[in-house]
């Protein structure tokens, strides 16, 4: 119940981006930070609460989950009409973030639960605890479609549908006892749990916050009416301050351990999960928009409910797609990396419904079985990190969703499109391009579409998709409408790259557990255990 509460709020807020940029006139870029927001939260959250969940125990993590869920629904749907854009965009930003806090520290205490209490079969329940997470984006698009599409709600009743389930978990937690981990019973100390993460895995996590306090200190260390200089001044100073904080948390990190490097594979499955975050979150956050405007808003809408509805369905499968196919987790993960990468691919070409729903089908069940099963495999491999390295690599995940994922796609699709309506009319271009520009780490600032000019476009085709008498578009109006399908389609080739190179990993990893033997579970004593 309480990961169905993330997915409902993470579903809907995916389907209200639009009304957002038409509202309060925010660039595609700006929409990703604000979505990246809602995921970067949860490394913290997840992070903080995996280092403590072995020592205060996973009741105080749901107590505090429970908070920041409310606290978030206050803070993000305060912003009213007529207020600065400004205000506006810190006002939802934080907003989506203390959701993705609590989110973080509800995982923080899920996941070692279950591999706590279903140690043999990990794969096989985490996958079950994670289905959770597709059923709520069912519900959400589902509840969005209904009441944005068809009975046009405003945005902030279809949001607070999410405290629903969350004082639904937070009355079903009360009175529960919670068991401890293996680690937490043999009584390891803090610094053990971390020696397999080491200074290679804090490395990574360290990197991604080092990017999430330099977004961070930008506004702080920028002043109303800055210059392009001032502005940039500002990022560079920014930047330095997040690679200080990243810097110390590294050291810290490797004095607690005395300097453990730590183990390799557990470095690699850092970095895949990485682009697991990048590529399953942050594609999601805009999957309903992207098709919502190649095809229509209804059809995006059905076919992102789709797609849970297959990951819901499928992450029943996993023990049965072990035993029967005889794949290994890593095998798995392997299969599914090919598959996510040619859906999205086919996904950047298609034309009809049809066409997409075939697309879609085999990007979804790609996208299936990564978290868990990815979780499982740290679980099954590394018993000494306890709660540490599978929250370790959730934050991960998650940092990578809302750091590049999200923010990364919300560029592309700002970057492409403008490009395309560019290269169509440099007059219509200077009339509809965005006020400000789109940027995203190392890559050149670009000028997307106007949000607020596009947004009524695409109201005036809905209303022509209704009433074949509402007066048509323009022929201005329908090449910023292909400039902007241009921009989404190559987005989501861009896309299927992160899939593509996930593969290569997954296949490295298969070949050494085949050249040692086979995968195996290790025990807390050292031995490998069976299956």
């Amino acid at each position: 119940m309480s990961i169905l509460a993330a997915g409902v709020g993470f579903a809907i807020r995916g389907g209200i981006l639009d009304n957002w940029s038409r509202e309060f006139n925010f660039t595609g870029a700006e929409l990703g930070e604000i979505g990246g927001g809602g995921l970067t939260g949860f490394c913290f959250g997840i992070i903080i609460g995996g280092v403590l969940a072995d020592k205060i125990g996973y009741g105080k993590l749901i107590v505090a989950a429970f908070a920041f869920h409310i606290l978030s629904a206050v803070t993000t749907l305060y912003p009213s009409v007529g207020m600065e854009s400004a205000s506006v965009y810190q006002y939802l930003f934080w907003g989506t973030f203390m959701f993705a806090v609590a989110n973080g520290l509800l995982e923080a205490a899920a996941n070692p639960l279950v591999a706590t209490l279903f140690p043999e079969k990990r794969t096989h329940y985490l996958n079950l605890l994670h289905a959770s997470w597709p059923a709520g984006m069912i519900i959400g698009a589902a509840a969005g479609w209904i009441l944005d599409d068809r009975l046009e709600w405003s945005w902030k009743p279809q949001l607070a549908l999410f405290i629903i389930p969350t004082i639904a978990y937070g009355l079903m937690f009360l009175g529960q006892a919670m068991p401890k981990s293996a680690a937490s019973k043999s009584g390891l100390s803090l610094a053990e749990m971390f020696k397999d993460v080491g200074i290679l895995g804090s490395l990574i996590v360290c990197y991604f916050l080092s990017l999430f306090f330099a977004d961070l200190f930008v506004p702080l260390l920028t002043t109303d009416g800055a210059t392009t200089e001032q502005i940039a001044a500002a990022g560079q100073q920014a930047s330095m301050i997040g690679y200080g904080i990243a810097g110390v948390l590294l050291i810290t990190v490797a004095v607690i351990t005395q300097f453990s490097l730590g183990a390799w594979l557990l470095f690699v499955l850092f970095i895949a999960h990485a682009l697991v975050g990048a590529v399953e979150l942050g594609t999601d956050n805009w999957i309903q928009n992207i098709t919502g405007n190649i095809l229509s808003s209804q059809q995006g809408r059905f076919l992102f409910i789709w797609t849970s509805t297959l990951m819901f369905l499928l992450r029943f499968c996993s023990d049965w797609i072990e035993r029967t196919l005889k794949l290994s987790p890593p095998g798995i993960l392997l299969v599914c990396s090919i598959l996510a990468c040619l859906g999205l691919y086919l996904a950047s070409g298609v034309t009809t419904f049809t066409g997409a729903l075939l697309a879609l089908t085999v990007y979804a069940v790609g996208k299936t079985f990564f978290w868990p099963t990815m979780l499982a495999v740290a679980s099954d491999r590394f018993p000494k990190t306890g709660a540490v390295a599978i929250s370790i690599m959730g934050g991960i995940g998650l940092l990578s969703a809302g750091l590049v994922g999200s923010k990364g796609l919300g560029y592309a699709k700002d970057r492409f499109a403008g490009e395309a309506l560019q290269q169509a009319s440099a007059e219509v271009y200077e009339e509809y391009k965005a006020a400000k520009p789109s940027e995203f780490t190392f890559a050149k600032p670009s000028f997307g579409i106007d949000g607020q000019k596009l947004g009524m476009i695409q109201e005036k085709l809905s209303a022509i998709s209704q009433d074949v008498t509402a007066a048509p578009l323009t022929d201005t109006e329908k090449m910023v409408h292909l400039a902007s399908i241009d921009g989404d389609r190559k987005t989501l080739r861009a896309d299927a790259f992160i899939p593509a190179m996930m593969a290569v990993i997954y296949l490295l990893i298969v070949l050494y557990f085949k050249s040692i033997g086979g995968y195996r579970r290790v025990e807390l004593d050292g031995s490998d255990g069976g299956g």
